[in-house]
């Protein structure tokens, strides 16, 4: 795990009425899918961080803020956490989780929509790694860790080289640090966040909504 990563509860969060079991190469995984009334202008799927779940107060706003935005939206519980583990299991094995659960998830649409791919922390990292092989449109990573606290010599900025645009949301105050602006990479600093962007989940939300409208992939 992550130091500094929220914790989630003792065991995942309990199923809900739209949760769907998805098996994976590394387990059986849950996609907690919300769709729109309307045809949905985008597909965001949203992974967790390394030791929390997806009732993250980031990733339950901006479900909310998306699903009313006309976007469908998967929220991804690994199989480590379906399993009851808190530590994280190796990054291929999150990698090839994930590109499992993003395939399922995308072919329960036709037509497919624009895909978006995502999460906080940890679940960022796994989007941005495994973006070009799930033919996402774009990417959005909240929290991104960039560096272990007080390590700023073991940078993790090429995994945000995704070669799709990519929305990265961060607090000022993440002890895991900031990453830089580039060529298709769009940096928001949130004033007085640290790495679990609790502070205004509404506003962050907001961000990355606004990101998706300016690009087509969702409506107001």
């Amino acid at each position: 795990m992550d130091p500094g990563e929220p914790a989630g509860p003792g065991e995942p969060v309990g199923p809900s009425a739209d949760r769907r079991s998805v098996p994976t190469p590394r387990g059986t995984a849950w996609v907690d899918l919300t769709v729109p009334s309307v045809p949905p202008a985008g597909l965001l799927v949203l992974g967790h961080g390394a030791g929390g779940d997806v009732t993250a107060a980031d990733l339950s706003a901006l479900r909310s803020a998306a699903s009313r935005a006309a976007v469908a939206v998967a929220l991804v519980t690994q199989p480590y956490r379906v399993a009851g583990r808190r530590a994280p299991a190796p990054a291929h094995h999150l990698d090839e989780a994930w590109r499992a659960v993003v395939t399922e998830a995308v072919a329960g649409f036709t037509p497919a929509p624009p895909l978006i791919v995502g999460g906080r922390s940890s679940g960022a990292r796994v989007a941005c790694r495994t973006a070009a092989a799930v033919h996402a449109d774009a990417v959005v990573a909240l929290a991104f860790p960039l560096h272990p606290p007080g390590r700023p010599e073991r940078t993790r900025v090429d995994e945000l080289d995704t070669g799709r645009p990519t929305l990265v949301v961060n607090g000022d105050r993440d002890p895991f640090g900031v990453p830089p602006p580039a060529a298709g990479r769009d940096v928001v600093i949130r004033p007085g966040e640290r790495h679990d962007l609790r502070v205004d989940p509404a506003g962050t939300a907001d961000v990355v909504v606004d990101w998706l409208v300016r690009h087509g992939w969702a409506g107001r």
